[in-house]
């Protein structure tokens, strides 16, 4: 693969016009006068950690990533991504897809951090999700620096900033106490104390704050005694919003996407930065996904696709190229989506090399394997691969792995194992999509009689005729058989002969198939109504 000089590719990012090129280039004005005192640009992903890594998580930390490289292509500056995990809320409800719930239940209101593993793996629940988000991550190549909030608050590393907001409490309330209903306000503060009787996360009123003691103080809602803590040293969390503005003073964060369900939230908590006398930092908002009615993806209504299900039917690089598409659109999240996915990431891949380096740094693979994309090794479609599936019913990849190696000599599942996946996801996606959907239908009068005489000139072709040339046979034979339009003559061969409504290009169809087994194929779909 050709690499872009450095400076050739710098003058090229900083003219692109890819999406993570005007990201970066944005985030660069923030260093127009100085870099940045701690020595990098911080970048930052967020991730709730009561529930398992979802399909967003991976958009977020992908898409961040975009942004990293195509800032790194275009700046000498150092940077970090900090994956960082809200560990120390306290658990507010079980979720319905662990074991022990019982167990877990009995620990609600505590940070899930000092809540024993209901998968008896890991010291707690907390450190069980990390080890699950960071698995998650490391699969797919992320570069990143983990942080847990438990051990940022216990560490000290949070300390400084607790004080500030302390120093700033009322600055803070201000901005906070219009947002809340009239109960809400007589309770709220932006501390949180964590119980030292209990070890809950407790949501309580503070009757004293002590600025100089680093203190405050509030009434235990169960004894009504009254308990004096340190806001420094793990003895006190954050509410949400404040937590958020404390981290990324605390860490001097750069950058930070956020979902468009989070605007009011990133607004308030710019505002409470700003008035501890410190910098937002720069952030892009995404949309969010959408399921096959257009309506909003929810964890808790299942109805969405999550990222195990489509990895059980595509490459990661797939739901990459998915994510890099217009993230500030609204996109539907559903299983249709996969193939054309699969297939717009192959066709880039295979376009790169013959680009120009302007084009290539446009390309989504550029972006996606941050500059360096893998050679192209499939000549054939993930569509067209389902295809062949939809005529021979494979039980396993093996089966069109028959037809893989006449149709591209020399290939194997060594040689090539894009391919090989690929035809492992066919024969999955076929089995639980395609095949429950098809519908066959009988071949008309004048349908039949068309698809006799295809039968019947292509066993007079040679069988190694080219795509092109068995292509152009179905072509003049359905111009010739008088079809109004030609589409209806594919759409025919489509739901006879595949029994769905629509298909592949049937020249290479007919190439890969094999052309006495498409000739086979067609006899028998046209016998089925002679046998009715």
């Amino acid at each position: 693969m050709t690499t872009i000089p450095n400076q050739q590719l710098r003058e090229l990012t900083l003219a692109g016009r890819a999406w993570p090129f005007e990201e970066a280039r944005k985030l660069l004005k923030r260093f127009e006068t100085s870099p940045p005192s701690k020595g990098y640009c911080l970048f930052e992903t967020g991730y709730g950690p009561s529930g398992l890594p979802h399909i967003g998580t991976f958009g977020e930390v992908a898409r961040t990533t975009m942004v990293r490289r195509a800032f790194m292509a275009m700046s000498d500056i150092p940077t970090k991504l900090i994956a960082f995990s809200d560990d120390m809320d306290g658990l507010r409800k079980v979720p319905d897809n662990i074991p022990e719930q019982e167990m877990v239940r009995s620990h609600i209101g505590k940070p899930l951090t000092a809540i024993p593993d209901p998968y008896g793996t890991h010291e707690s629940f907390g450190h069980h999700m990390h080890a699950r988000l960071r698995a998650f991550l490391d699969r797919y190549g992320f570069e990143y620096e983990f942080k847990s909030a438990t051990d940022s608050y216990k560490s000290g590393e949070f300390d400084q900033a607790l004080l500030t907001i302390l120093k700033h409490y009322d600055a803070v309330m201000a901005i906070m106490l219009p947002t809340l209903g009239e109960e809400r306000q007589q309770s709220y503060s932006p501390f949180l104390p964590v119980c030292p009787r209990t070890g809950k996360v407790l949501q309580v009123a503070i009757t004293l704050r002590d600025e100089a003691g680093g203190t405050i103080s509030y009434q235990d809602p169960e004894t009504g005694e009254t308990v004096t803590t340190p806001v420094t040293g793990g003895h006190c969390k954050l509410q949400w919003k404040a937590d958020w503005a404390m981290r990324w003073l605390a860490l001097d964060v750069d950058y930070e996407m956020c979902g468009k369900d989070l605007i009011p939230s990133y607004d308030l908590s710019s505002k409470i930065v700003r008035a501890l006398k410190h910098r937002a930092p720069d952030n892009m908002v995404y949309e969010l996904f959408l399921d096959e009615q257009g309506q909003k993806i929810s964890k808790s209504k299942g109805n969405g696709l999550t990222i195990d299900e489509w990895l059980t039917y595509a490459p990661e690089e797939s739901l990459a190229y998915y994510m890099f598409q217009q993230p500030t659109r609204a996109k539907r999240l559903y299983f249709d989506v996969i193939p054309k996915c699969v297939d717009e990431y192959l066709s880039f891949l295979d376009k790169f090399p013959g680009q120009e380096p302007a084009q290539q740094v446009e390309n989504p693979v550029w972006h996606i394997h941050g500059g360096n994309p893998p050679k192209a090794e499939s000549p054939l479609s993930f569509s067209l691969l389902l295809n062949l599936a939809s005529a021979c019913n494979p039980e396993h990849k093996g089966v069109l792995w028959g037809f893989i190696s006449r149709y591209v000599p020399g290939a194997t599942p060594e040689t090539a194992p894009m391919l090989d996946r690929l035809a492992a996801y066919a024969v999955r996606y076929y089995h639980d999509f395609v095949k429950p959907t098809k519908r066959y239908r009988d071949a008309t009068p004048e349908e039949a009689a068309a698809m006799r005489r295809l039968e019947a000139e292509l066993r007079a072709m040679p069988a190694t005729a080219t795509a092109e040339e068995f292509q152009q046979k179905v072509y003049d034979i359905g111009k010739e058989a008088g079809f109004a339009e030609l589409k209806l003559w594919f759409q025919a061969l489509y739901e006879v002969l595949l029994g769905q409504p629509q298909g592949p290009r049937m020249g290479s169809f007919i190439a890969l198939f094999g052309r006495d087994e498409s000739c086979a194929l067609i006899s028998e779909a046209l016998s089925r109504k002679a046998a009715a």
